[in-house]
């Protein structure tokens, strides 16, 4: 395939004109035409629908513009790389749920990098699917994924079917966490109908209707709560459990030194039976890095001390 014709498809997709793309591109109107024909029939697929209105894709068209900017980065990434001869920075980026011993391992993982080291770092919060599609489309190397214990099987499954290998890093029930001035954080004994009168904190892409398996995904929360405020990182959960003592969250277990930060105070319940399992994986086929396996250390470390 070549990558030429991939640059002028996703031009012409850009501004849904073959003449403007030629413009753009210095062009002639017929070699890009022709172009597009060429790479129409080596796929066996039409990628552009023609109309007087401009040429605009079809849905075969719009999956493979999509794979196609991904490969255009790559190569620009390599040129990049090797356009003074060698290759200047390491990489490490990695898709996690949000997890305070997760974030440990980071933080120890960045302090342990030489000084002399040219890195870039890319540390992503997100849910599962999402973890998986940075690893298959966006090319992150690393990922770790929470699902519930009853979904083993079909994520096990679904990850083989991909070609990832998987790993399972920790296993666990989820606690609530709540303010230390908590009325609840009096009582010798919390079940679900206490938190009737309180408001849950829940991260809210677990609800993102265009995700994949967005069902399962949303039967994987704990349901007992008739008011919510839905958050995206980890840094605003603490602050509002922090400053509103009528609010509480699940979350995997948290160190003392945060809970202590924080004024938070965590519990276990003893109704909530549902087991949790994080699991790393990354492609069947990528070598893990030396940074990889130093983050990896501390993410052993960190689940032993905390979980």
């Amino acid at each position: 395939m070549n990558l030429l014709h991939m640059k002028y498809a996703v031009e012409i997709a850009k501004t849904n004109s073959i003449n403007k793309a030629a413009e753009k591109l210095y062009v002639g109107q017929p070699t890009l035409s022709r172009a597009i024909k060429e790479l129409e029939a080596s796929l066996g697929v039409a990628i552009f629908d023609r109309s007087a209105k401009g040429m605009f894709l079809t849905p075969d068209g719009e999956i493979f513009v999509r794979y196609a900017k991904n490969v255009l980065k790559q190569v620009d990434v390599i040129e990049e790389m090797f356009s003074k001869g060698t290759v200047c920075k390491k990489r490490f980026s990695i898709s996690v749920p949000r997890a305070s011993y997760v974030a440990r391992a980071f933080s120890r993982f960045t302090m342990m990098i030489d000084k002399s080291t040219e890195v870039e770092m890319f540390y992503k919060e997100t849910n599962s699917m999402r973890a998986i599609k940075n690893i298959l489309q966006e090319d992150y190397k690393l990922g770790i994924i929470r699902y519930a214990e009853n979904y083993d099987k079909y994520y096990k499954s679904m990850m083989e079917e991909k070609g990832l290998d998987y790993e399972m890093i920790a296993e666990f029930k989820y606690i609530l966490l709540m303010n230390a001035e908590s009325p609840l954080a009096c009582k010798e004994k919390i079940c679900f109908d206490d938190l009737k009168d309180y408001m849950e904190i829940a991260h809210d892409d677990a609800y993102v209707p265009s995700l994949p398996f967005s069902q399962v995904k949303k039967e994987e929360l704990p349901d007992n709560a008739p008011r919510r405020i839905y958050v995206f990182e980890r840094g605003s959960q603490f602050e509002l459990l922090s400053h509103n003592p009528e609010t509480f969250m699940w979350v995997s277990p948290v160190p003392d030194s945060q809970l202590k930060r924080y004024g938070l105070v965590q519990r276990h319940v003893d109704e909530n039976k549902r087991i949790y399992k994080d699991v790393l994986i990354h492609r069947k086929d990528y070598v893990l890095s030396d940074l990889d396996k130093m983050f990896i250390d501390q993410l052993v470390r960190a689940k032993r001390e905390i979980i």
